[in-house]
């Protein structure tokens, strides 16, 4: 009951598929959507068998079908269902909650995916890529620098070396000259290098959550075959045969982020250093070891963005090389440069004490204006790659991936500036007796309020028209139903979930505006605090006071806002971790984030659908080549998704074998608009053209799923219009006594319109039986 072999079913399929006097069997192949489901309430029956797969996905029947191909003589009244699981891969144990800290590295993954359809221009394509990925190695080096300003410059250099501070804080007592007496480890250099264990480490677990990950996601082999030819009109790339294995890039990345870290941890450490070197009371021979151990940390660095711009994505084949000496040695090289650096900064040096901050408004504020100009020239990028092949459904006009690139460096400022200054102000409690954290922080915080409202102007606006959209759906509502007896408090009821369901489309303005006003509140903040190399608050003192007092309000708003930020995103990550209902939220957003292999960030969550796609590629093929069957396809939401670019990975000849039917699905109205390179129009249709049929169903009170909009040209049209009634009825009947409940995203297979375009599907299909023995020498 618990297990059943593959090899039975499967040898049992090909019985059959010897046998051309027999009926071949058809096949619905169930994939559920976001949050998951279970198998038994796919299939609508207590006992369940998985027949193949493990306990992170499988694929299961009801017990009664498992030998179902066997017995064609029982005159089914449908086909043999299926159901493949996939919730595993995202909503699984606690410690995936933890996934939430990598939020910015997965949304600027996303935003490689988002580069406009373009043909015939491959450099360009590349060089967008490229620009990405330097984006994402901004993004390490942000969060590690973090880690390093709280342990390196609040903790071990500011509070350690200020006495006031250090008795508040008794564990710091060994590192202060005067509680601990000048012990050995409280000079400045060995203060440093002790701290800078926690930085270390926080590189060394990116590392191995990113190869652990690596090893079960990006080791899964898809099925290996001929690319197709790809300079026909609507070739998604998700067809090629390496589309779903990026095992060799990800390990590269992997390297080069891991040695940026370990070099970020190396320069910071370093820099304070040999600051004090070639200064009046520094000493020469130091000098000039530190000079070198610049010049090495310099030369390393470039290696590292040498080989995040080296290589992209190998689709169009299995790349299944590896980079060992790469992956091995410069890590290890960085490491090595690490531990020379910490030697470096233990050495003794007398007279050398702790004051002010360490360069750390130096170091922030290089990467705020590296990651700027990163974005800008990435919008011009998209926007000339948009121009070459106008698509009016893009979102954004084609600036959705700078755009969400820029709200990814938004996430990485507000976590590293949170997380600074929550520690500052826990460890200066008086608010005087530590310099506290750079002033750039301090200046980015300060612009958060005056974000915030125009957020809350943006959203007041959506409101407002959503109001106006209600009151247009409150007519749309009594045409739908004739001759209905009014319900005012229904009708409302109904048009409002019409209404909201619609603020999906209003996505695109909304991160149109956030990611505007993002960059020039930063360009801003950034002016700001090296022109006047003080505070807001400092700044302001010399002018107007409504002047000084906005500045004040500001700063001292901004600072509560971007700690009580970062609270709530570790609160949220502790709660999912031990609440399974909030977990099963975490992994929802997992499912729509993560559908996109690594491309950009190797540290950013794994891809579940370099599993999942391989799954439903082999488990449809071995399928169409054993029996010669029947198969449709079905998926909800996120599963559409996920059926579509299964079908994109098979053989053109299988592909013809399969139809699909999609509910509630995103391919259009999400994927379609925000990724239109892979999944824009000219991709849809092409996919129409090459599956038997398609059928996709949708509600208007479906804030998720939407119309495909392709035209019938090469087949009958996908979408079924009208779109499906929710509620089914306005109110009681006969047939539904009690009142209908209005489903939106939800079970779509409650309306009876599901199992008529079910059985067209199935009845469209028309069965070629193999010759006997033929199916042992196809490949899949």
């Amino acid at each position: 009951m618990e297990r059943v072999q593959e090899h039975a079913v499967t040898s049992e399929a090909k019985s059959l598929a010897g046998r051309p006097d027999q009926t071949e069997p058809a096949l619905e192949l169930l994939v559920h959507g976001v949050g998951g489901t279970t198998p038994e309430k796919m299939l609508g029956d207590p006992r369940t068998v998985r027949i193949t797969g493990d306990d992170t996905a499988a694929v299961f029947r009801r017990a009664a079908d498992v030998d179902a191909e066997s017995r064609p003589a029982d005159q089914r009244t449908g086909p043999i269902r299926e159901a493949y699981v996939w919730c595993n891969l995202t909503s699984g144990n606690g410690t995936r909650a933890l996934w939430l800290l990598l939020l910015p590295f997965m949304v600027v993954n996303l935003a490689h995916w988002m580069r406009p359809t373009a043909r015939d221009r491959k450099r360009t394509v590349r060089f967008y890529g490229l620009l990405v990925r330097l984006a994402g190695l901004t993004l390490t080096v942000l969060l590690v620098a973090a880690a390093c300003e709280v342990a390196l410059d609040l903790a071990a250099w500011q509070c350690a070396g200020t006495r006031a501070c250090a008795e508040r804080h008794t564990w710091l007592g060994f590192l202060s000259p005067t509680m601990s007496h000048d012990s050995w480890w409280s000079r400045p250099g060995r203060r440093l290098a002790l701290a800078a264990l926690v930085p270390t480490a926080l590189t060394v677990l990116l590392w191995y959550l990113s190869r652990r990950t690596w090893s079960e996601y990006e080791s899964q082999q898809p099925m290996n075959r001929r690319p197709e030819p790809d300079d026909e009109t609507g070739h998604s790339s998700l067809g090629r045969p390496g589309f779903w294995y990026g095992r060799r890039l990800v390990a590269r990345l992997r390297a080069a982020h891991t040695a940026a870290g370990l070099l970020t941890v190396a320069a910071a450490v370093t820099v304070s250093a040999a600051r004090f070197d070639r200064g009046p009371d520094g000493s020469d021979p130091l000098a000039r070891i530190g000079a070198l151990l610049e010049t090495a940390l310099a030369g390393l660095a470039f290696v590292v963005v040498y080989v995040v711009c080296r290589r992209g994505r190998s689709e169009n084949r299995l790349d299944q090389a590896l980079d060992r000496r790469l992956v091995r040695r410069l890590p290890l090289g960085a490491l090595l440069l690490l531990a020379l650096s910490l030697l470096y900064a233990g050495w003794s040096r007398p007279g050398w004490q702790s004051s002010g901050r360490l360069p750390g408004d130096t170091a922030f504020g290089g990467i705020a204006l590296v990651q700027g100009l990163l974005v800008i020239v990435l919008a011009v990028v998209a926007h000339f790659l948009h121009r070459t092949h106008p698509d009016p459904r893009s979102a954004m006009r084609g600036l959705g991936g700078p755009a969400v690139a820029m709200l990814a460096c938004a996430l990485g400022g507000v976590m590293s500036g949170g997380v600074s200054q929550r520690v500052s102000d826990w460890l200066d409690g008086t608010g005087m007796s530590i310099a506290g954290p750079p002033v750039l922080l301090t200046w980015q915080a300060s612009v958060i309020p005056t974000l915030l409202v125009v957020v809350l102007v943006l959203c007041a606006g959506i409101g407002h028209r959503t109001w106006r959209l209600r009151r247009g759906e409150l007519a749309a509502v009594a045409r739908d139903y004739p001759g209905e007896r009014r319900d005012r408090a229904r009708t409302a009821r109904i048009a409002s979930t019409r209404a909201m369901a619609e603020l999906t489309d209003r996505g695109p303005l909304l991160v149109a505006v956030i990611s505007t006003a993002t960059l020039l509140l930063g360009a801003g903040a950034l002016v700001g605090a090296f022109t006047t190399d003080r505070t807001p608050e400092r700044a302001g003192e010399d002018g107007h006071a409504f002047v000084h007092g906005a500045a004040q309000t500001s700063q001292g708003l901004g600072s509560w806002l971007i700690g009580l930020g970062f609270i709530l995103f570790v609160t949220w990550g502790r709660r999912a971790y031990k609440d399974a209902s909030a977990r099963r939220t975490i992994g929802i957003l997992w499912d729509v984030g993560t559908f996109w292999p690594r491309a950009a960030h190797p540290f950013a969550p794994p891809c579940y659908a370099e599993r999942a796609v391989p799954d439903l590629t082999w488990r449809m093929a071995t399928w169409t080549r054993a029996t010669g069957g029947r198969l449709v396809i079905s998926g909800h939401s996120q599963g559409s998704v996920l059926a579509a670019a299964a079908a994109w990975q098979l053989k053109p000849a299988q592909r013809k074998r399969v139809a699909l039917l999609t509910y509630g699905s995103p391919l259009e109205r999400l994927y379609g608009r925000w990724f239109p390179a892979h999944f824009g129009p000219a991709a849809l249709t092409r996919l129409h053209r090459e599956v038997d049929c398609w059928r996709n169903l949708y509600r208007l009170t479906d804030p998720i799923g939407g119309p495909v909009r392709v035209s019938g040209d090469c087949g009958p049209e996908v979408d079924h219009e009208p779109p499906l009634k929710d509620p089914l009825e306005y109110g009681r009947t006969a047939r539904h006594p009690l009142p209908a409940p209005i489903l939106g995203h939800s079970d779509y297979q409650a309306d009876p319109v599901f199992a008529e375009e079910r059985e067209r599907l199935l009845a469209r299909l028309r069965p070629e039986v193999p010759p006997q023995g033929s199916s042992g020498r196809s490949s899949a």
